[in-house]
């Protein structure tokens, strides 16, 4: 018996060394839980079993600003991860890290891997690319914001689940017969700022901020104190004033109230479909962003959220290796195609596009297009193709503490945006300050 085991030992010792110089291990730090959590884990086990010659370590690192400071506290005490996600708002942040960051398309043309820039969609590419077109990071979870819809309460508020609700006019209407109807959560939203100001200035074609929404250069203003912006939150003022709108918080907390049926209408990103299709025990539609029809004849298109993955420098040659080959491997279309499906995040890729189309799951999931269309089926403007602001999510932080005293009546819409222009602005020029 003695025998037996020493030998065995000596076997597993003997192998243990080759093993390990057959693995080179690549850190992936991300910011899901949940569901989403399940599916990034799942695509990493995927990949660590197709191949023998590299192993990704995933890692909950919090949610997306605590992720994005975790890689910045990391690279600062020489433990950076390989790859690092980071959510939209960061990019202007990640660009300006010189010697922090190893841009995508070097890691890819170093590592060898698959890899073509022209494969992705061009309304997520552009987000993180240079104005030469260079890819910084990888897309990797592009969402956009939709109208989900609880049929089940519009029904029971005497509303018909199918009114058309294309419009703002059309929705505040609505508004009206859920709350005449008994409904006591008519609206919820969640990400405000995302939502209800940067997405809805691309939508209808007006800027957020000067340069091009700060595309142009670090010299950039706020332009959220506009007349449109403003007439949009001061309808929306009104609603909460009347309890017609439901006020939850700054982040996805109005997740929770739809996905248990409590609310009727909610403005919330592609990706709800992850946990509403897994959670919700009534009857829901995805319907395209409403529009003000007294600001435009059509909308333009709508930007992204989300995030992409950036991949950290100093690290060894063979390592960038396997990160060019898990990134390869995240960006093929039955990964993404997948991915896509089960998320509602949008497929990067055109061919993972086709890929689902042609499975025919549109036709069985209705609206699950909607995101692709409201993102692709107009060429972006300057001021919808997306935002590269510095500071960015402390700039959030403001207008979501200037929208909270709009939605409980301490300031109107216009006093609100001025300030929030005042306070953001001050922080844009820290940031330019910092990195000219």
């Amino acid at each position: 018996m003695n025998k037996h085991i020493l030998g065995a030992l000596a076997v597993s010792t003997a192998l243990s060394p080759v093993m390990a110089m057959a693995q080179t291990e690549v850190q992936f730090w991300h910011a899901f839980t949940g569901r989403l959590g399940e599916l990034v884990k799942a695509q990493v086990e995927e990949f660590n079993a197709g191949q023998s010659e590299y192993v990704i370590v995933e890692s909950h690192k919090g949610n997306y600003s605590e992720t994005l400071n975790a890689g910045i506290a990391a690279f600062r005490a020489g433990e950076q991860p390989h790859i690092l996600m980071v959510f939209e708002v960061g990019t202007a942040t990640m660009m300006s890290a010189e010697g922090a960051i190893k841009p995508v398309h070097q890691v890819m043309a170093e590592s060898g891997a698959s890899f073509d820039p022209d494969a992705y969609i061009g309304s997520v590419k552009g987000y993180y690319t240079t104005t030469d077109g260079d890819m910084l990071s990888l897309p990797f979870n592009s969402s956009t914001p939709v109208l989900w819809v609880n049929r089940d309460a519009m029904q029971a508020a005497g509303v018909d689940p199918d009114t058309d609700l294309s419009t703002w006019e059309k929705v505040g209407d609505v508004l009206d017969q859920l709350k005449a109807g008994g409904e006591e959560c008519p609206l919820v939203t969640a990400w405000q700022s995302w939502i209800h100001l940067e997405n809805f200035s691309a939508y209808h074609d007006v800027p957020f901020a000067s340069q091009d929404n700060g595309f142009a250069g670090l010299d950039t203003e706020l332009m959220l104190n506009s007349p449109a912006q403003v007439a949009h939150l001061t309808a929306m003022g009104d609603w909460a004033k009347d309890g017609k709108f439901i006020y939850t918080g700054r982040r996805n907390e109005g997740g929770a109230n739809f996905r248990a049926g409590e609310c009727a209408l909610f403005t919330e990103s592609s990706a709800g479909y992850a946990g509403i299709s897994s959670e919700a025990e009534f009857e829901f539609d995805v319907r395209p962003l409403p529009y003000w029809e007294a600001l435009t004849a059509e909308p333009q298109n709508t930007i992204i959220g989300g995030a992409s993955l950036w991949v950290m420098e100093g690290h060894e040659a063979d390592e960038y290796k396997g990160v060019g080959e898990f990134l390869s491997f995240l960006s093929s279309a039955n990964v993404q195609a997948d991915w896509h499906q089960n998320t509602g995040y949008l497929p990067i890729t055109a061919e993972a596009g086709v890929v689902t189309r042609d499975s025919g799951f549109y036709d069985s999931n209705p609206g699950t297009d909607i995101a692709v269309i409201q993102m692709t089926a107009k060429e972006p403007t300057a001021n919808s193709k997306g935002l590269r602001l510095g500071s960015f999510d402390q700039i959030r932080g403001i207008i979501d503490e200037e929208l909270e005293a709009v939605w409980s009546g301490d300031k109107t819409a216009q006093e609100a945006m001025d300030s929030a222009k005042e306070r953001g602005d001050s922080l844009l020029r820290r940031f330019e300050s910092a990195n000219q």
